[in-house]
């Protein structure tokens, strides 16, 4: 086949999807929103095709990985000017894909790329089937944060022949924003799966109390009332350390940690190439997710199959995966004590831990294993042809 993926080539997600399609002897055509180092698989063209502000210096960073103030605000001018930009970018969108002519365009959020494919899309009289993915918080966060934002997800869902989601959430969601019940859909993990070769459980249940939080600086995640929870945490657990990757020199996150006084607790770490966060993963007992928009945190269900007990904000979409008290624990990502409280339990629970760990392993294989979900993505991408 010859896929057209419009995506942010940075992304770990992205590339999870491309190589596959890659290694598979298949054509693939990148229209990429911000500048991306080469890939690591066979890519025929690479075009950079900028859209609501997206950079223009090339980088290999995955998103996300700026300070918390300049996400929120470069997330609250991209939502209210960001969609203006769409017209003028679908040009050069519109020449790639008559340029390359797909068998299959492939938009793998909805704002913005999925946004400059349908736009690009409408004035073209024989086009290609079209294909969105949506992101956790595409319809709950950002699709009704402005009028315009509202207006191009619609168009967005109208204009698709297919769509993929993380939740059976995101299906219900998307046929309120004008999918036609007609269109095809496949639910699958966002990344295709889980790699057990990476992400698998170790030996022996982990005996020291590490709680581990990897979803970094992003706007929808509420890691100011995780950070009041550690001081909660440690009043009855002293031994509890606390990891957080991606925010190794973020200065509100260091700001926190000294007025909290908790130093001694919690170590800030880099970004870590996702290769190596399998490893991670294992040497901690609890992983935590305190998001208010979401779908299927991709780093939630990494750790749980490396054998971490998951707490996590209490959302529609993270129910389909975790039941309350059996694989997990849900909790109020608004409320420091509710996460504190839940934190303890998991610590103090070590028949909870294994319970939900072996029930873990059995969900992953089941509902989330890489090669299984690339084969049915593969048969989703051959019935839009």
């Amino acid at each position: 086949m010859r896929l057209l993926f419009v995506t942010d080539a940075r992304s770990p997600i992205s590339q999870n999807w491309m190589r596959f399609f890659s290694n598979r002897g298949d054509e693939i055509y990148i229209a990429t929103t911000f500048q991306s180092a080469e890939m690591d698989f066979p890519v025929k063209q690479m075009e950079f095709t900028p859209v609501a502000f997206s950079s223009a210096k090339k980088q290999s960073s995955r998103p996300g990985s700026a300070s918390s103030r300049t996400l929120s605000l470069r997330t609250l001018i991209r939502q209210w000017l960001g969609p203006l930009t769409i017209p003028r970018s679908a040009q050069k969108l519109r020449a790639f894909i008559q340029e390359v002519q797909p068998d299959i365009i492939h938009a793998m959020r909805v704002p913005y790329e999925g946004m400059l494919a349908a736009y690009a899309l409408k004035s073209l009289i024989t086009r290609p089937p079209f294909l969105v993915s949506i992101w956790g918080n595409d319809f709950t966060l950002h699709a009704p944060s402005t009028p315009l934002m509202g207006w191009y997800t619609r168009l967005t869902m109208k204009s698709v022949n297919a769509l993929h989601a993380d939740v059976e959430r995101d299906i219900r969601l998307a046929r309120e924003w004008g999918l036609s019940k007609e269109n095809v859909t496949l639910v699958a993990p966002g990344n295709g799966g889980i790699r057990s070769d990476v992400f698998y459980q170790p030996k022996e249940l982990v005996k020291n109390p590490v709680i581990i939080n990897p979803r970094g600086i992003r706007p929808y995640v509420r890691n100011d009332m995780f950070f009041k929870a550690i001081p909660l945490v440690l009043a009855k657990r002293s031994d509890a350390r606390f990891l957080c990757t991606g925010m190794q020199g973020e200065a509100q996150v260091m700001e926190w940690v000294r007025e909290l006084e908790i130093e001694h607790a919690v170590e800030l770490l880099p970004l870590i190439p996702h290769l190596e966060m399998g490893e991670v993963f294992r040497g901690a007992q609890i992983v935590i997710s305190p998001s208010i928009h979401d779908g299927t945190p991709n780093s939630l269900l990494e750790a749980m199959a490396c054998g971490c007990f998951p707490v996590a904000g209490d959302l529609e979409s993270i129910r389909e995966w975790i039941t309350h008290e059996q694989n997990g624990l849900l909790v109020n990502p608004n409320d420091p004590q509710s996460i504190a409280d839940a934190i303890l339990m998991g610590l103090e629970r070590e028949d909870l831990r294994r319970d939900a760990a072996g029930l873990n392993t059995k969900i992953i294989s089941a509902r989330a294993d890489y090669e299984t979900n690339m084969g049915r993505v593969l048969g989703f991408y051959k019935s839009m042809l």
